[in-house]
């Protein structure tokens, strides 16, 4: 099987271990050291560098750039996971830096599911269940924790913590060495152990290439729920309203309506962030 797969410009070290179940696509290429096994599908292009193994029941798409050490699709850390068939799938230009561990769902046919154009630094952990979008960033030491959800364009500073069940919005900037317990809504900054709401992510809102007029409209928003009086309930009225001519608040509305495990964020600290 290797010796076919060879004259399709797959570029397999000697030393690493391909299972003949495994299917890669063109251009791909497999460093020193490493290990695919069976019902593993790896798309054009993509690079596994030294001693990276997947392990079975993973598909990951085309241009990922995988480095040294990582481990993707070994089994949950969940007492009741039993052995059922479970997936990790991963998108497109992906780069997942050093021991990095992505493991699959647990729940017959569920899936662990990793986005397009991530990045994922050293030693950060993905867990069971979890659904990441595109164009996020993980910073290193991470901790995601089973079934978080994370949305487009989100950056996550480095030796975070994730409970499970979480679900960090849109363009969130969650700062370093924080603890997440609850849901944090589109477009903010957050930071602390436990974390609370300090801003909008202006940086990440600019970077993002948000008008100026956005940008407003976002703080206009943020000073509804988390500066103005009154109840939440009448703050998600107001909020409901405006999301009718709105896309931003309709964004805000949407993911602060959806069904939630942990609850909204809703600690604010007037402080800046150390």
């Amino acid at each position: 099987m290797i010796d076919q797969l060879r004259h399709t410009d797959v570029e397999i070290h000697p030393t690493a271990i391909v299972h003949p179940k495994a299917k890669l696509g063109v251009g791909v290429k497999v460093g020193p050291y490493s290990y695919i096994g069976p019902d593993v599908e790896i798309g054009d292009y993509t690079q596994l560098l030294f001693n990276v193994y997947v392990d079975r029941y993973v598909k990951i798409g085309r241009n990922n750039l995988i480095y040294n050490g990582a481990v993707i699709g070994t089994p949950p850390q969940d007492k009741s996971y039993k052995g059922e068939e479970t997936w990790v799938i991963i998108g497109d230009n992906n780069v997942i830096r050093e021991y990095v561990t992505v493991h699959r769902a647990t729940g017959e046919g569920e899936v662990t599911a990793i986005g397009n154009n991530n990045l994922i630094m050293a030693y950060s952990h993905i867990a069971h269940n979890c659904k990441l979008g595109s164009n996020i960033i993980i910073s290193n030491s991470t901790g995601l924790s089973g079934h978080v959800v994370i949305d487009d364009y989100a950056v996550i500073g480095g030796m975070v913590g994730v409970h499970q069940f979480v679900r960090i919005g849109s363009f969130v900037m969650v700062g370093g060495y924080s603890k997440v317990s609850q849901d944090v809504p589109p477009y903010l900054l957050v930071f602390g152990n436990p974390a609370k709401v300090y801003n909008i992510n202006r940086v990440g809102l600019v970077r993002n290439g948000f008008t100026r007029e956005q940008i407003e409209e976002v703080k206009s928003l943020f000073k509804l729920l988390y500066l103005e009086n009154g109840t939440w309930k009448e703050k998600l009225e107001r909020l409901a309203k405006l999301a009718e001519s709105s896309q931003i608040a309709k964004n805000l509305y949407q993911f602060i309506s959806r069904p939630s495990k942990r609850g909204i964020l809703r600690k604010i600290s007037l402080e800046s962030p150390s």
